[in-house]
């Protein structure tokens, strides 16, 4: 059940990645509205060369591994890797195009199940062809959609902000017509 282990890590790291990615973009952490959202990819970047490139030839390196590396599977994992960078970077354009974290997040993490049941289902047809899934694997298709939609349309809202204080020796000018 190792496998669980690491599902369930990869859900938290997941689930926590649009929020952190939020904070660290645009004023919040870069403090540049205009560019602050290239600036956080460029250090995710980062962390994708020290999480996914250093951390794997140590980890090669100290098993003595076979430096042999398959065209085949370059490739594919080159293509993932892009795709996955990709999917990223379209996080922070649509954070950059005022979605919010909990609105952005859910629709990916609804819609990514979904895509990738279908285009599994494209890449490897069941025995029996189509005709031969079960009603209850569309019906899946079906709530993890509409489970999207739901978090996404009564997400809770924060707090209203609340007014600031006017500053002391400050008029406040009244309202025409009082």
């Amino acid at each position: 059940m190792n496998w669980l282990v690491f599902a369930l890590m990869t859900v938290v790291t997941w689930g926590v990645y649009g929020a952190f990615l939020h904070t660290g973009s645009l004023q919040m952490g870069m403090k540049d509205a205009a560019d602050g959202r290239y600036k956080a990819f460029l250090f995710v970047g980062l962390a994708y060369f020290l999480t996914a490139v250093l951390a794997p030839l140590l980890i090669l390196l100290a098993r003595g591994a076979d430096w042999n590396f398959p065209k085949g599977g370059m490739v594919w994992s080159l293509v993932a890797g892009i795709t996955g960078a990709l999917g990223a970077f379209c996080v922070l354009l649509a954070f950059g195009a005022k979605g919010t974290p909990p609105v952005v997040m859910s629709i990916v993490f609804a819609g990514a199940p979904v895509v990738n049941a279908l285009y599994s289902i494209w890449q490897h047809p069941p025995a029996g062809g189509l005709g031969s899934i079960k009603p209850q694997f569309f019906l899946g298709i079906v709530l993890a959609a509409l489970g999207g939609c739901l978090v996404t349309y009564y997400k809770p809202n924060p707090p209203a902000a609340k007014p600031q204080p006017q500053a002391a020796g400050t008029i406040q000018a009244k309202p025409a017509g009082n």
